[in-house]
């Protein structure tokens, strides 16, 4: 027997469609690329997002072209989303972070027909216009007097399409299934993958986010996505800020300490998210100039692990609670979240920091399970250690064209790539990556657990930790420290201080001051990267061990 409800089908124009219409008038704050702060409502972003709908109509767009963006998080960027995602089209977001030869392999790839841009990223597209043979056109994300200057073949402006176009259009009219937008992967190993969303899949993980243990917004909240719109969704915000009404700011190309700390001050932020390295910036900024935090309440980190360092100097320094949260592109991406339960909630707030450091528990329509090497379950004891395997109807159950074959086990889950305890109450905690975890001995050493405790050190600004060989244990920890500007240190100062935090054969075998500690282009230490620049160096302890 079926049940006797409307057939609605969940596609995310509606998600705008009901900002605008219970919404309208909350703003949309962005700093623009000219400079001056920028203000709009819900009701207008709908509004022109409709014109653009019916300019990429006009430019032939239909249900299943894909049309690509290469833009910051602004207002503009916003009504692009909702604009191509709305009449059926697909949203193609770029990583500008990512070299040349990428995102052209990306572009190719996903046969984009149309590229969003900001003015920003003309000299890469210009230089590359000969390899890119599907684009057709390509947007640029300003004003007539924004076009001066701009030589691009193809390029047309985009307040004219928006002035030029009709304002009238029909958004959906499609299966919830349809695909809304697609992402790749940073591709650490092979070329980006794309995952390619649905709208059901969006506005399902829209729902989850929205929940008081996940993200808690509501219309009350002003929210500063620092995390950009081309990295995994913006975390869902373009989408749950839209559903709950929120007030949104957006920091256009300007991520720096002081940037930052400016729009959460003269917009009077309650919520924001980034990756931890946003917020060791903004900590350093505060602390150098004797910042406050007049609004801000609640913070979410993720995209790496988060040191105890940034959790403690902001809850302690500022009273702002920082909560961890985990998840991929493949997952929409958020999984976990670090909120408490409460059993942890009755705890002092030093216990709970123990539960805060973790990647928290599953948020509504995610499974996990850990298992071995051969596939078989392992037990959630918060002890032991396995392969992170998730299922859920916001996550991924291929790649785009078919890249990668299967990649789904016999189950459904899809092997995140991650090695992680999981405690019986669902805490679960990523040790490392897969290709990144020390095997010493035949015991495993998280690296990040490592590097999370030597970034508290006073004089560290990055620290990475990776596996260098080693003649008799396969593998030991080497310690690499990026310094703040004029520190100096020792190894036995590192040494020291690690001393007691983690267990003593764990301990690095060197430390290597180094000028920088590469990031990938989602702000993640780049450890490819790192192993390549250090494939020479050889830990004084294999010396001693080879001439034993």
């Amino acid at each position: 027997m079926l049940g006797l409800m409307q057939n609605w089908p969940l596609t995310v124009d509606k998600i705008l469609d009901h900002a605008a219409n219970w919404h309208g008038d909350r703003e949309i704050v962005s700093r623009s690329l000219e400079g001056p702060i920028v203000r709009q409502t819900w009701a207008q972003t709908q509004a022109r997002a409709k014109r653009i709908s019916n300019a990429l109509k006009g430019l032939g767009i239909r249900v299943g072209d894909r049309v690509a963006t290469l833009a910051w998080n602004t207002g503009r960027h916003v009504e692009t989303w909702y604009a191509i995602m709305g009449m059926g089209a697909v949203c193609h977001t770029l990583n500008p972070r990512l070299f040349a030869d990428q995102l052209c392999y990306i572009i190719n790839h996903a046969e984009d027909r149309i590229i969003f841009t900001d003015v920003t990223f003309l000299p890469i597209l210009a230089e590359n216009r000969a390899r890119m043979p599907t684009v057709e056109h390509f947007v640029v994300m300003t004003d007539r007097e924004g076009m001066k200057g701009v030589t691009l073949p193809d390029a047309l402006c985009f307040e004219d399409l928006v002035d030029q176009s009709a304002p009238d259009f029909e958004w959906g009219g499609f299966d919830e299934n349809t695909a809304s937008s697609l992402c790749y992967t940073s591709g650490t190993t092979g070329h980006p993958k794309g995952v390619l969303y649905s709208h059901r899949s969006n506005f399902l993980h829209t729902l989850s986010t929205l929940g008081v243990d996940v993200m808690g917004l509501s219309g009350r909240d002003t929210v500063l996505p620092v995390v950009p719109m081309f990295h995994a969704n913006a975390w869902a915000l373009a989408f749950s800020c839209a559903a709950a009404g929120c007030k949104l700011v957006l920091p256009g190309a300007k991520m720096d300490g002081a940037s930052v700390h400016e729009l959460l001050e003269s917009e009077g932020v309650t919520f924001s998210a980034a990756v931890p390295t946003v917020w060791l910036g903004l900590l350093q900024h505060l602390r150098a100039t004797g910042g406050k935090l007049s609004t801000l309440k609640r913070v979410v980190i993720g995209g790496s692990a988060v040191p105890e360092a940034i959790v403690r100097g902001f809850r302690d320094e500022f009273g702002v609670d920082v909560t961890h949260a985990w998840g991929m592109t493949e997952m929409s991406p958020m999984g976990t979240i670090s909120s408490p339960t409460a059993k942890v909630a009755a705890m002092s707030a030093d216990e709970q920091l123990r539960y805060k450091l973790k990647q928290g528990r599953p948020i509504l329509g995610v499974e996990m399970k850990l298992v071995d090497d051969a596939g078989h379950r392992l037990p959630h004891d918060g002890t032991t250690f396995g392969r992170l395997m998730v299922k859920g109807p916001a996550i991924s159950s291929g790649y785009f064209k078919g890249d990668g074959g299967q990649i789904l086990d016999e189950g459904g889950f899809f092997d995140t790539g991650d090695v992680a305890t999981i405690e019986p109450d669902g805490y679960m905690q990523i040790t490392d990556r897969a290709k990144d975890v020390i095997k010493s001995g035949g015991e495993w050493i998280s690296t990040i657990e490592i590097e999370n405790i030597a970034v508290g050190h006073e004089k560290a600004a990055v620290a990475a930790v990776i596996g260098a060989y080693h003649p008799k244990w396969d593998e030991r920890p080497l310690l690499l420290v990026q310094l703040k500007p004029g520190a100096q240190a020792t190894l036995e100062e590192f040494l020291q201080f690690l001393e007691g935090k983690i267990a003593k054969w764990w301990m690095p075998d060197d430390v290597v001051f180094v000028d920088e500690i590469p990031l990938g282009g989602t702000g993640k230490i780049d450890k490819k990267l790192i192993r390549e620049r250090m494939k020479d160096y050889v830990l004084p302890t294999a010396k001693v061990t080879a001439t034993a």
